[in-house]
């Protein structure tokens, strides 16, 4: 059968038969075919099924071949042949009819086997039952009930359980993804979980600090608290003195205790003023580290203790107004008391005073005035106090917020690190898929390039072979020709067949000394034109015809005629088998027919043009 027929009966064996199914990568028919089969052996062959099922014999352990190959490797070539008649014109019903019909016919054997002689007794025994009577075979085949409608409907139920499965497939995958999210969004979860655990770890140790600093800000307040108190009693305890010196009458041992209250007053001023100028160089220091702190208001946390702070400020000022107050009353006094000492003194009653009386208005001028710096000194004493307190206050604040600041700073530093390590090990990845990507497409060019070099080598291979197939038409030509002249009684014509020849080589030299054109053709007697082109046809042209692309080869393939001419020729018709194989009577008439001289000649040329 030609090549082109040949495949037209392949293509309708794929379509129309469903071989093509059986094929594919997924052989969802092998698998429909398999299902089939197991539901018929379970009908009627009950027994067989359940020792089957004993030993895990399954059915494609045997079964497959039968379908892929339709028993042509299961069976003696004859027995196959006759199978594939049938299935060329019933189609895979006579593949489950004679499976069955073998089961049946083999039951009693299997039953009794174990799994290994089941598999011993299908490979060895059963090929070999039917060698001499393939026709019982198929009578037993077509004793199995076969019903279609069935058939049928076992193709839609194994349908609808490959797509439950292939939906339970995509649930399954579909599942899997969300796990794999889910695991996903565990781990950030976590990440975050630990984050808040360390940024809590953090606000703990940040309130046990600020907790210290309010201890520290109590007791600092609390010694504040008793310097006021302090001064208050001072206070009181000199107006309580202004008011006996204004009422009791002076004598020595008062003036002298007022001169000792006087140089201690004085100690004491001098005391609050070094006092005063180190509380200034305290509060300019403050300012200036106040200065240097970045401001920012509304701040949630610290708005309770604002606000104590600030009525602590007001106690403060209050208590500096009142201070002012009496400071200011002490002055009046004063005032009046020195008006008054000078409208005596203008009355002209002074000088009739004793000296010691006006010693003792000197001393108790003495006294006020100091009683009046004293408490002015206290006053700015305060107010200084007041004023590093705010200072203090603001520096707490500015502290905490540079805290605060600080932690945010550090949080952020932990989460850009932790960004780079992810950036990290997304380039490591990249790198390394690039890498995978690299050597696949190096593994798919280098398969590529073998699968090239074995096209080269088989088209080679097939011009060599095409070669030696007009190599051995030509020596058999050859040697039919020889056996017709050695057979032939006339002298005489075998002469004048030289002479012929003669002449003829001669003609060849002159045609061949002459320029002829790619399309010039000698005459091989009565040979066919492609023939006589082959025949004259010169070694580098023939070579370069077998090195030509296999794509050339296939669809430019050498004819007939001229590969074999015997076959074309009339005068000597081919040697076809018959249908049981022999050629011996063609052969005898060949032999015994007069040649064609013509022929002959044509044929000798040729042969000795393809010797040149």
């Amino acid at each position: 059968m030609p090549e082109e027929e040949a495949f037209c009966v392949f293509v309708r064996l794929m379509q129309e038969y469903r071989l093509r199914e059986l094929f594919k990568p997924s052989m969802a028919e092998l698998g429909l075919c398999i299902y089939q089969f197991e539901y018929l052996l379970q009908e009627q062959l009950p027994e067989l099924n359940v020792h089957f099922r004993s030993q895990s014999f399954h059915t494609s352990m045997y079964a497959s071949s039968w379908f892929l190959t339709l028993f042509l490797t299961f069976l003696p070539l004859p027995v196959a042949t006759r199978i594939f008649d049938i299935f060329m014109y019933e189609g895979l019903e006579i593949i489950f009819r004679v499976g069955l019909a073998i089961l049946q016919y083999n039951q009693t054997d299997l039953i009794q086997l174990d799994m290994e002689g089941m598999s011993q007794h299908f490979q060895k025994v059963i090929p070999h039952q039917f060698d001499s009577c393939p026709d019982k075979l198929i009578l037993r085949a077509y004793q199995v009930k076969y019903n279609p409608k069935r058939m049928k409907k076992l193709e839609k139920e194994y349908t609808t359980i490959k797509n439950k499965e292939m939906e339970e497939q995509i649930e399954i995958k579909r599942l899997r993804t969300e796990n794999r999210l889910l695991k996903q969004r565990i781990e950030t979860l976590e990440k975050e979980s630990a984050a808040l655990a360390d940024r809590l770890i953090q606000g703990q140790v940040t309130r046990a600090q600020e907790a210290e600093e309010n201890y520290v800000i109590k007791r600092e307040l609390a010694v504040v608290r008793q310097q006021c108190n302090t001064a208050s009693e001072s206070l009181e305890k000199a107006q309580d003195t202004i008011r006996e010196l204004q009422q009791q009458r002076y004598t020595e041992p008062f003036v002298s205790n007022l001169q000792a209250q006087l140089e201690q007053s004085r100690l004491r001023e001098a005391e609050l003023l070094g006092a005063l100028k180190e509380m200034q160089d305290k509060v300019l220091d403050l300012e200036k580290r106040s200065s240097c702190l970045p401001e920012e208001n509304n701040m949630a946390a610290l708005q309770e203790e604002v606000k104590q702070m600030k009525l602590r400020e007001l106690e403060t000022l209050r208590s500096f107004r009142e201070m002012q107050d009496s400071v200011t009353e002490l002055n009046t006094r004063w005032q009046h008391h020195m008006s008054r000492g000078s409208g005596t003194g203008n009355g002209g009653g002074h000088w009739k005073e004793s000296p010691k009386k006006n010693a003792m208005n000197e001393l108790q001028d003495k006294l006020m005035t100091v009683r009046l710096r004293e408490a002015q000194a206290q006053a700015e004493l305060r107010e200084v106090k007041l004023r590093a307190l705010q200072q203090e206050s603001q520096n707490q604040i500015h502290s905490k917020l540079i805290g605060r600041h600080e932690q945010e700073r550090s949080a952020l530093q932990d989460r850009l690190q932790m960004v780079a390590n992810q950036n990290k090990a997304l380039q490591a990845q990249l790198n390394e898929m690039k890498r995978k990507q690299a050597e696949s497409d190096c593994k798919s060019k280098e398969e590529v390039m073998a699968v090239r070099l074995r096209e080269a080598d088989s088209m080679a291979v097939m011009a060599e072979l095409r070669q030696k197939i007009a190599e051995l038409e030509i020596q058999k030509e050859e040697g039919l020709i020889q056996g017709q002249l050695n057979h032939s009684d006339s002298r005489q014509y075998i002469n004048h067949l030289r002479d012929q020849i003669a002449e003829l080589r001669n003609e060849i030299r002159q045609l061949r000394g002459q320029k002829a054109g790619p399309g010039t053709r000698v005459s091989c007697g009565g040979g066919s034109t492609n023939y006589q082109d082959l025949c004259l046809a010169s070694p580098a042209s023939a070579e370069g015809d077998y090195l030509s692309s296999d794509e050339d080869l296939l669809h430019s393939p050498l004819p007939t005629t001229s590969l074999y001419p015997a076959l074309s020729d009339p005068c000597h018709p081919s040697a076809r088998l018959d249908s049981e194989g022999s050629t011996d009577s063609e052969a005898e008439d060949r032999v015994q027919t007069h040649p064609d001289p013509q022929q002959l000649y044509g044929n000798m040329v040729c042969a000795e043009a393809l010797d040149n």
